[in-house]
Protein backbone atom coordinates (compact mmCIF):
# COMPACT_ATOMS: atom_id res chain seq x y z
CA UNK A 1 0.00 0.00 0.00
CA UNK A 2 1.24 3.55 -0.67
CA UNK A 3 0.41 5.08 2.30
CA UNK A 4 1.07 8.98 0.91
CA UNK A 5 -1.47 7.88 -1.97
CA UNK A 6 -3.85 6.35 0.78
CA UNK A 7 -3.52 9.82 2.81
CA UNK A 8 -3.84 11.93 -0.72
CA UNK A 9 -7.67 10.24 -1.46
CA UNK A 10 -8.63 10.41 2.32
CA UNK A 11 -7.91 14.12 2.89
CA UNK A 12 -9.36 14.96 -0.48
CA UNK A 13 -13.21 15.41 -0.04
CA UNK A 14 -14.65 17.65 2.48
CA UNK A 15 -16.33 16.43 6.06
CA UNK A 16 -17.29 18.93 8.38
CA UNK A 17 -18.71 17.42 12.07
CA UNK A 18 -22.21 16.68 11.31
CA UNK A 19 -21.66 16.21 7.29
CA UNK A 20 -19.31 14.00 6.82
CA UNK A 21 -20.91 12.40 3.39
CA UNK A 22 -18.05 13.13 0.94
CA UNK A 23 -15.68 11.82 3.69
CA UNK A 24 -17.52 8.52 4.22
CA UNK A 25 -17.99 7.66 0.55
CA UNK A 26 -14.05 7.76 0.07
CA UNK A 27 -13.73 5.91 3.27
CA UNK A 28 -16.15 3.04 2.27
CA UNK A 29 -14.63 2.54 -0.99
CA UNK A 30 -11.23 2.47 0.30
CA UNK A 31 -12.16 -0.03 3.99
CA UNK A 32 -14.44 -2.34 1.84
CA UNK A 33 -11.73 -4.79 0.31
CA UNK A 34 -10.48 -5.60 4.10
CA UNK A 35 -13.80 -6.12 5.92
CA UNK A 36 -16.90 -8.55 4.94
CA UNK A 37 -19.38 -5.81 5.02
CA UNK A 38 -19.89 -2.09 5.53
CA UNK A 39 -22.43 0.27 6.42
CA UNK A 40 -23.44 3.74 7.43
CA UNK A 41 -25.50 3.71 10.82
CA UNK A 42 -28.12 6.04 11.44
CA UNK A 43 -25.80 9.17 12.88
CA UNK A 44 -22.98 8.73 10.00
CA UNK A 45 -20.81 6.50 11.34
CA UNK A 46 -18.99 4.25 8.56
CA UNK A 47 -18.54 0.95 10.45
CA UNK A 48 -16.70 -2.71 8.43
CA UNK A 49 -17.04 -5.89 10.03
CA UNK A 50 -14.47 -9.00 10.25
CA UNK A 51 -16.47 -11.85 11.05
CA UNK A 52 -12.99 -13.41 12.87
CA UNK A 53 -11.48 -15.60 15.71
CA UNK A 54 -11.08 -13.99 19.27
CA UNK A 55 -12.13 -11.71 21.37
CA UNK A 56 -14.55 -8.98 19.53
CA UNK A 57 -11.93 -5.80 19.11
CA UNK A 58 -13.18 -2.14 18.30
CA UNK A 59 -11.22 0.35 15.93
CA UNK A 60 -12.15 3.50 15.86
CA UNK A 61 -10.70 6.42 13.77
CA UNK A 62 -12.94 9.90 13.56
CA UNK A 63 -14.08 10.61 9.99
CA UNK A 64 -15.14 14.96 10.44
CA UNK A 65 -12.73 17.80 10.64
CA UNK A 66 -13.05 21.34 12.08
CA UNK A 67 -14.67 24.03 9.93
CA UNK A 68 -17.12 26.47 10.25
CA UNK A 69 -21.00 26.62 9.63
CA UNK A 70 -22.83 29.80 8.11
CA UNK A 71 -24.99 31.60 10.74
CA UNK A 72 -26.68 34.61 7.89
CA UNK A 73 -26.22 36.09 4.88
CA UNK A 74 -25.36 39.92 4.76
CA UNK A 75 -25.18 42.80 1.93
CA UNK A 76 -22.34 42.90 -0.69
CA UNK A 77 -21.89 38.90 -0.65
CA UNK A 78 -20.83 38.49 2.87
CA UNK A 79 -21.60 35.50 4.87
CA UNK A 80 -21.47 35.40 9.06
CA UNK A 81 -20.58 32.12 10.21
CA UNK A 82 -19.19 30.47 13.40
CA UNK A 83 -16.77 27.98 13.91
CA UNK A 84 -17.96 23.96 13.80
CA UNK A 85 -15.33 22.36 15.84
CA UNK A 86 -12.27 23.78 17.41
CA UNK A 87 -10.64 25.49 14.45
CA UNK A 88 -7.97 27.66 15.57
CA UNK A 89 -9.15 31.42 15.37
CA UNK A 90 -5.78 32.87 15.16
CA UNK A 91 -5.84 31.52 11.30
CA UNK A 92 -9.09 32.86 10.33
CA UNK A 93 -8.21 36.12 9.16
CA UNK A 94 -7.39 36.39 5.06
CA UNK A 95 -8.29 32.15 4.92
CA UNK A 96 -9.49 31.00 2.07
CA UNK A 97 -12.55 28.78 2.13
CA UNK A 98 -15.16 27.03 0.71
CA UNK A 99 -18.71 26.91 1.39
CA UNK A 100 -20.71 23.76 1.00
CA UNK A 101 -23.72 25.34 -0.39
CA UNK A 102 -25.94 24.24 -3.34
CA UNK A 103 -22.58 23.94 -4.99
CA UNK A 104 -19.34 24.93 -4.02
CA UNK A 105 -18.90 28.66 -2.85
CA UNK A 106 -15.36 30.08 -2.94
CA UNK A 107 -14.71 33.05 -0.35
CA UNK A 108 -11.75 34.86 2.08
CA UNK A 109 -12.14 35.44 5.39
CA UNK A 110 -12.69 39.02 6.34
CA UNK A 111 -9.69 41.04 7.42
CA UNK A 112 -8.31 44.57 8.85
CA UNK A 113 -5.43 45.77 7.25
CA UNK A 114 -2.78 46.60 9.80
CA UNK A 115 -3.32 50.46 8.14
CA UNK A 116 -6.79 50.42 9.16
CA UNK A 117 -6.69 48.93 12.96
CA UNK A 118 -6.85 50.82 15.93
CA UNK A 119 -4.66 50.64 18.63
CA UNK A 120 -6.59 48.44 20.52
CA UNK A 121 -6.79 45.81 17.47
CA UNK A 122 -2.75 45.75 17.57
CA UNK A 123 -2.29 41.85 18.10
CA UNK A 124 -5.99 40.86 19.20
CA UNK A 125 -7.11 37.91 17.88
CA UNK A 126 -10.94 38.25 16.62
CA UNK A 127 -13.66 35.88 17.14
CA UNK A 128 -15.66 34.28 14.18
CA UNK A 129 -18.92 36.33 14.77
CA UNK A 130 -16.49 39.62 14.39
CA UNK A 131 -15.62 38.15 10.82
CA UNK A 132 -17.26 37.35 7.66
CA UNK A 133 -16.73 35.24 4.17
CA UNK A 134 -16.36 37.87 1.20
CA UNK A 135 -18.00 35.90 -1.81
CA UNK A 136 -17.95 38.49 -4.02
CA UNK A 137 -21.57 37.78 -4.84
CA UNK A 138 -24.55 39.53 -5.01
CA UNK A 139 -27.07 39.05 -2.38
CA UNK A 140 -29.60 37.79 -4.50
CA UNK A 141 -27.44 34.84 -6.11
CA UNK A 142 -25.76 34.07 -2.78
CA UNK A 143 -29.23 33.53 -1.47
CA UNK A 144 -29.99 31.12 -4.16
CA UNK A 145 -26.81 29.02 -3.50
CA UNK A 146 -26.12 29.43 0.17
CA UNK A 147 -28.46 28.89 3.58
CA UNK A 148 -27.68 29.50 7.53
CA UNK A 149 -26.17 26.00 8.44
CA UNK A 150 -24.03 25.50 5.49
CA UNK A 151 -20.66 24.09 6.30
CA UNK A 152 -17.76 25.69 5.38
CA UNK A 153 -14.01 23.94 4.95
CA UNK A 154 -10.65 24.85 4.38
CA UNK A 155 -9.87 24.68 0.99
CA UNK A 156 -7.97 21.35 0.13
CA UNK A 157 -4.32 20.95 0.07
CA UNK A 158 -2.13 17.97 0.28
CA UNK A 159 1.57 18.98 0.20
CA UNK A 160 4.86 16.76 0.28
CA UNK A 161 7.27 17.99 2.67
CA UNK A 162 11.14 17.49 2.87
CA UNK A 163 11.77 14.09 4.32
CA UNK A 164 8.74 11.97 4.94
CA UNK A 165 6.67 14.69 5.97
CA UNK A 166 3.36 15.58 4.54
CA UNK A 167 1.06 18.87 4.96
CA UNK A 168 -3.06 18.69 4.45
CA UNK A 169 -5.91 20.33 5.81
CA UNK A 170 -7.39 17.75 7.32
CA UNK A 171 -5.07 14.74 8.70
CA UNK A 172 -7.17 15.16 12.37
CA UNK A 173 -8.37 12.22 11.55
CA UNK A 174 -8.23 11.09 7.93
CA UNK A 175 -4.90 9.96 9.00
CA UNK A 176 -6.16 8.02 11.73
CA UNK A 177 -8.36 6.65 9.11
CA UNK A 178 -5.48 5.86 6.99
CA UNK A 179 -3.55 3.93 10.07
CA UNK A 180 -7.04 1.57 10.18
CA UNK A 181 -6.71 0.57 6.66
CA UNK A 182 -3.02 -0.36 6.56
CA UNK A 183 -3.37 -2.60 10.29
CA UNK A 184 -6.24 -4.01 8.42
CA UNK A 185 -3.67 -4.50 5.20
CA UNK A 186 -1.48 -6.14 7.59
CA UNK A 187 -3.49 -8.36 9.17
CA UNK A 188 -4.89 -9.82 6.04
CA UNK A 189 -1.32 -10.60 4.28
CA UNK A 190 -1.06 -12.38 7.55
CA UNK A 191 -3.88 -14.41 6.65
CA UNK A 192 -5.28 -13.43 10.01
CA UNK A 193 -9.09 -13.00 10.38
CA UNK A 194 -10.24 -11.05 13.66
CA UNK A 195 -13.12 -10.78 15.26
CA UNK A 196 -13.26 -6.96 14.12
CA UNK A 197 -15.80 -3.82 14.40
CA UNK A 198 -14.27 -0.96 12.23
CA UNK A 199 -15.69 2.74 13.34
CA UNK A 200 -14.88 5.75 11.13
CA UNK A 201 -17.03 7.53 13.12
CA UNK A 202 -18.96 10.83 12.63
CA UNK A 203 -19.25 14.32 14.42
CA UNK A 204 -16.06 13.85 17.11
CA UNK A 205 -15.31 17.61 16.80
CA UNK A 206 -17.97 18.72 18.37
CA UNK A 207 -18.56 16.04 20.77
CA UNK A 208 -21.66 14.94 19.13
CA UNK A 209 -20.91 11.31 20.78
CA UNK A 210 -22.03 9.23 17.43
CA UNK A 211 -19.40 6.47 18.64
CA UNK A 212 -21.10 5.50 21.38
CA UNK A 213 -24.08 4.84 19.65
CA UNK A 214 -21.91 2.77 16.99
CA UNK A 215 -19.83 1.29 20.21
CA UNK A 216 -23.26 0.33 21.70
CA UNK A 217 -24.73 -1.99 18.82
CA UNK A 218 -21.17 -3.92 18.44
CA UNK A 219 -21.26 -4.73 22.24
CA UNK A 220 -17.37 -5.41 22.19
CA UNK A 221 -14.95 -6.77 24.30
CA UNK A 222 -11.95 -3.95 23.94
CA UNK A 223 -11.30 -1.07 22.08
CA UNK A 224 -8.73 0.91 20.73
CA UNK A 225 -9.16 4.43 19.83
CA UNK A 226 -6.87 6.00 16.97
CA UNK A 227 -6.26 9.62 16.84
CA UNK A 228 -3.90 12.21 16.40
CA UNK A 229 -2.23 14.64 19.66
CA UNK A 230 0.04 17.22 19.35
CA UNK A 231 3.54 17.15 18.26
CA UNK A 232 6.80 19.43 19.19
CA UNK A 233 7.50 22.65 17.63
CA UNK A 234 8.79 25.80 18.91
CA UNK A 235 6.93 27.21 21.98
CA UNK A 236 5.01 24.21 22.90
CA UNK A 237 6.70 22.50 26.13
CA UNK A 238 8.58 19.16 25.65
CA UNK A 239 7.05 17.22 28.54
CA UNK A 240 3.24 17.86 26.94
CA UNK A 241 4.33 16.84 23.07
CA UNK A 242 5.28 13.94 21.54
CA UNK A 243 8.22 14.08 18.82
CA UNK A 244 6.99 13.79 14.77
CA UNK A 245 8.89 11.29 13.16
CA UNK A 246 9.46 9.09 16.54
CA UNK A 247 6.66 6.73 16.40
CA UNK A 248 3.00 6.07 18.10
CA UNK A 249 1.97 7.76 21.56
CA UNK A 250 0.48 5.05 23.60
CA UNK A 251 -2.32 6.89 25.58
CA UNK A 252 -2.22 6.41 29.52
CA UNK A 253 -4.78 8.02 31.62
CA UNK A 254 -6.91 7.17 34.49
CA UNK A 255 -9.74 6.25 32.43
CA UNK A 256 -8.00 4.23 30.08
CA UNK A 257 -7.51 0.04 30.49
CA UNK A 258 -4.35 -0.15 32.33
CA UNK A 259 -3.76 -3.79 31.16
CA UNK A 260 -4.07 -2.26 27.51
CA UNK A 261 -1.35 -0.07 27.98
CA UNK A 262 1.14 -1.98 29.32
CA UNK A 263 0.07 -4.78 26.65
CA UNK A 264 0.71 -2.17 23.56
CA UNK A 265 4.13 -1.55 25.28
CA UNK A 266 5.29 -4.61 25.45
CA UNK A 267 3.86 -5.46 21.90
CA UNK A 268 6.08 -2.09 20.34
CA UNK A 269 9.45 -3.12 22.91
CA UNK A 270 9.11 -7.21 21.18
CA UNK A 271 8.45 -5.79 17.97
CA UNK A 272 11.11 -3.00 17.98
CA UNK A 273 8.52 -0.70 16.78
CA UNK A 274 9.85 2.93 18.47
CA UNK A 275 7.00 4.56 20.46
CA UNK A 276 6.17 7.56 22.76
CA UNK A 277 4.09 7.42 26.20
CA UNK A 278 1.08 10.24 26.28
CA UNK A 279 -0.23 11.01 29.71
CA UNK A 280 -3.28 12.57 30.53
CA UNK A 281 -4.06 13.12 34.30
CA UNK A 282 -7.72 12.98 33.72
CA UNK A 283 -10.13 12.08 30.59
CA UNK A 284 -8.43 12.17 26.96
CA UNK A 285 -10.04 14.41 24.92
CA UNK A 286 -10.86 11.72 22.04
CA UNK A 287 -13.10 8.99 21.42
CA UNK A 288 -12.20 7.08 23.70
CA UNK A 289 -13.85 8.70 26.39
CA UNK A 290 -17.07 7.67 24.61
CA UNK A 291 -16.00 4.35 23.78
CA UNK A 292 -15.10 3.02 27.71
CA UNK A 293 -18.45 3.84 29.41
CA UNK A 294 -20.46 1.87 26.47
CA UNK A 295 -22.69 -0.70 27.82
CA UNK A 296 -21.09 -1.75 30.83
CA UNK A 297 -18.47 -0.43 30.20
CA UNK A 298 -15.51 -1.28 27.52
CA UNK A 299 -11.66 -1.68 27.97
CA UNK A 300 -10.36 0.80 25.53
CA UNK A 301 -7.21 1.75 24.51
CA UNK A 302 -5.34 4.95 22.83
CA UNK A 303 -3.05 5.34 20.36
CA UNK A 304 -2.24 8.51 18.83
CA UNK A 305 -0.07 9.64 15.83
CA UNK A 306 2.22 13.24 16.40
CA UNK A 307 0.81 15.86 14.69
CA UNK A 308 2.15 19.36 14.13
CA UNK A 309 0.13 22.94 13.44
CA UNK A 310 -3.53 21.03 14.88
CA UNK A 311 -6.69 22.77 13.66
CA UNK A 312 -5.58 24.71 11.23
CA UNK A 313 -5.25 24.23 7.61
CA UNK A 314 -1.64 23.25 7.26
CA UNK A 315 -1.68 20.01 9.35
CA UNK A 316 1.84 17.98 9.47
CA UNK A 317 2.52 14.26 9.85
CA UNK A 318 4.96 11.50 9.32
CA UNK A 319 4.09 8.77 7.07
CA UNK A 320 6.78 6.62 9.20
CA UNK A 321 4.84 7.39 11.84
CA UNK A 322 1.33 6.18 9.78
CA UNK A 323 3.18 2.77 9.18
CA UNK A 324 4.77 2.42 12.74
CA UNK A 325 1.27 2.69 14.05
CA UNK A 326 -0.46 0.47 11.78
CA UNK A 327 2.11 -2.33 13.05
CA UNK A 328 1.85 -1.70 16.32
CA UNK A 329 -2.38 -2.18 16.23
CA UNK A 330 -2.02 -5.14 13.99
CA UNK A 331 0.57 -6.89 16.39
CA UNK A 332 -2.05 -5.87 19.23
CA UNK A 333 -4.92 -7.77 17.07
CA UNK A 334 -2.65 -10.51 16.68
CA UNK A 335 -1.88 -11.10 20.11
CA UNK A 336 -5.59 -11.60 20.87
CA UNK A 337 -6.47 -13.58 18.55
CA UNK A 338 -7.29 -14.30 15.40
CA UNK A 339 -8.07 -17.29 12.77
CA UNK A 340 -5.53 -18.43 10.44
CA UNK A 341 -6.73 -19.46 6.89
Amino acid sequence: MDVTELLKQLTAPAGVSGLETGAAAVAIKLLSPYVDSTETDRRGNVVGTVNGAGPKILLDAHLDQVGFIVTALSERGFVKFDRCGGTDPRVMSGLPVIILGKEPVYGIISSVPPHLQGDDDEGKVKEAKELAIDTGLEKEKLERLVSQGDRVCFVPQFDKLLGDELCSNSFDDRAGIAILIRTLEILKEKGLRPNLTVVFSAQEEVGGNAVGCAAFKADVDMALAVDVSCAFTPGCKPEETGKIGKGPMIGVSPCLDNGIFEDLKRIAAEKSIPYQIEVMNRTTGTHADDILVTREGVRTGLVSLPLKYMHTPVEVIDTKDVELCAQLIAAFIEEKGGETK
